[in-house]
Order: C-alpha cells, then sequence, then structure tokens
C-alpha cells in the first residue's frame, strides 16, 4: 500500500448522483468521468453513492458498477476508497473506507478487517480532530466543508481555509484532506496551509474537459505545504 501521503494530493469523490447531467445512463457516466479523472492524474477515489439520484436502492447495481470503478482504478494504481458502506467495502475488497462522525466506529471496521486498510475519518470540529489524533485505527482526516456545498442535503458548518491553519497549529499532525466546495484557485492555498491534499467533486464532474481540469488540479495539488 502506497504511503498515505502520496494518495491524497487529488482526492476525488463521486457517485452517479454526481453525473446525471452527463446522460441518461448513470452507471456509464460515472465510470466515463472516472477514467478520464484517472487519465488526468488523481490520486484517490472515493466511491460516494448516496443520496437522491443515486443508485442506493438498487443494491446489486451500486454494487456491479463499485466493483467496476475499483477494477478501474487498479488499472491505474490508484487506491479506491468506500464510503461509509462498510460491508460492500469489505466485501469487494476495497483499499479503504471513509466513514463520517455517526458512521460505524473506526476501532469496528479495523477490527472487521483481516486486511490493510485505509480508514479516513471526517471532521468539522477542533475537538473532534483532537478525539481522532489519538486514534490510531484513523489513517487521515476528512476536513470540511471548507466552502459552502451542494453535494450533501444537510451539510455541516462551513469552515474556511483558515481552519486548516488553526488544525495544524493547534497540534493536529494527522494527514488532512480538505472538501466541500474546493476549486481550483483554492487548491494552492490549502496546500501551503497544511493540508495534504483536496477532495473534488463538481471541479471534475462539472468540468467542460475533465482530463485537463483533473491535470490542472494536479498541478496544483503538488504545490508543497509549508
Amino acid at each position: 500500500m502506497k504511503n498515505i501521503q502520496e494518495i491524497l494530493p487529488l482526492y476525488f469523490v463521486a457517485g452517479t448522483q454526481d453525473c446525471r447531467h452527463l446522460g441518461d445512463n448513470p452507471t456509464d457516466n460515472l465510470l466515463s468521468v472516472l477514467k478520464q479523472a484517472l487519465e488526468g492524474g488523481i490520486t484517490c477515489f472515493q466511491f460516494r453513492d448516496k443520496g437522491k439520484f443515486s443508485l442506493e436502492n438498487s443494491p446489486t447495481e451500486q454494487r456491479a458498477l463499485a466493483i467496476n470503478c475499483r477494477d478501474l482504478c487498479r488499472q491505474y494504481h490508484v487506491p479506491f476508497i468506500v464510503d461509509d458502506n462498510v460491508d460492500l467495502a469489505l466485501e469487494i475488497e476495497a483499499d479503504g473506507i471513509h466513514v463520517g462522525q455517526s458512521d460505524t466506529p473506526v476501532k469496528t471496521i479495523r477490527a472487521r478487517s483481516n486486511k490493510p486498510l485505509i480508514i479516513g475519518w471526517s471532521i468539522n470540529r477542533f475537538d473532534e480532530a483532537k478525539i481522532g489524533e489519538e486514534i490510531s485505527e484513523i489513517d487521515y482526516f476528512g476536513v470540511g466543508p471548507i466552502f459552502p456545498t451542494l453535494s450533501k442535503e444537510n451539510p455541516s458548518p462551513t469552515l474556511g481555509m483558515e481552519f486548516i491553519q488553526t488544525l495544524r497549529n493547534g497540534g493536529i499532525t494527522k494527514p488532512l484532506v480538505a472538501i466541500g466546495g474546493i476549486k481550483l484557485e483554492h487548491v494552492k492555498t490549502l496546500r501551503k496551509y497544511g493540508a495534504d491534499g483536496v477532495a473534488v467533486i463538481t471541479a471534475i464532474t462539472q468540468a467542460n474537459n475533465i482530463k485537463a481540469a483533473t491535470q490542472a488540479l494536479k498541478e496544483d495539488s503538488n504545490t508543497r505545504k509549508s
């Protein structure tokens, strides 16, 4: 498995609900976007297929799509992460799982897996980061939303880019991925403030040229942290 910091610079998150503007076949839409993003240089992919317009109510179809996404990621040697759905992640041997504060406890996830598994944990407050800093099972924090986002129906309060700096100045050492409304013009600043990477959805899925947009994000995400 790659070093955690190596997989975080450009972390792509998407599901069928994020690609419905591209046509009537949600499965083909996501696979097409993912392939172009992989060609453009994403360093990690999170399969987050949930909410309105997703395949959440079609588990067989969703599982088949997850496997296709996993296989595509493997062709490009890019880690494949599943959001929230621990059973699916373990069943299809995903490289990792990302969970929120109210999802399956990370210690439970680690105990259920007999293979190396990347575990990410979402945080929105400094006290959550302090708690997570002491939990060895957590490999990285997903920090957000940094800016307003439409990808969640009930998002947590926005944090602003300076929150990354606040975490670092407060002694948080675990790898950080900033997420939530992030665009190309924010990437260099977030990296300089101490983020190990940025997680994006619409900056890739809504791009006119997905591969070119991904390449531009990748270039800026390689900016070294201060």
